[in-house]
């Protein structure tokens, strides 16, 4: 997948996305008038594969789930900054290529759930998003 997309260099990211990212679609921004310099791309072929590529990949990386499901809702209004966010991602990925889920040897039983939830953080439509994982001794089980 690396390769696919040409970013075989040694450039890497720590994170999955960038610090308060904010992503819209081209519908949002003619609605409130943005003003903004980002492009509508027309090959979406490339992105739908690259999304695809990662929606299979979250299965075991858990860390990428978030912007992935993000970037799913722009398959077919794709905008530059939807791609370059997909690319962060992939150079994210090339960091750590083997990090993924790891079930402890431990027989510990107790589970511990966490969740987090931002009001009224997504720009479109001024929804909340809520996060949550669920822990089964020391591993992330969900």
């Amino acid at each position: 997948m690396i390769s696919d997309v040409g970013l075989a260099g040694p450039k890497h990211k720590d994170t999955p996305m960038e610090q308060n990212m904010k992503l819209t679609s081209t519908e949002f921004d003619k609605s409130i008038n943005a003003g903004t310099s980002d492009e509508t791309l027309e090959d979406r072929g490339s992105f739908q594969r690259l999304i695809g590529k990662l929606l299979y990949l979250t299965i075991n990386r858990p860390d990428i789930s978030y912007i992935v499901q993000c970037l799913s809702q722009f398959m077919h209004a794709l905008m530059r900054s939807h791609y370059e966010a997909a690319l962060h991602i992939v150079r994210y990925i090339k960091r750590q290529p083997d990090l993924g889920i790891l079930m402890s040897s431990n027989e510990t039983q107790h589970i511990e759930a966490y969740c987090e939830s931002n009001w009224a953080s997504y720009p479109m439509s001024r929804k909340s998003v809520t996060g949550y994982c669920i822990k089964l001794g020391d591993s992330l089980i969900s």
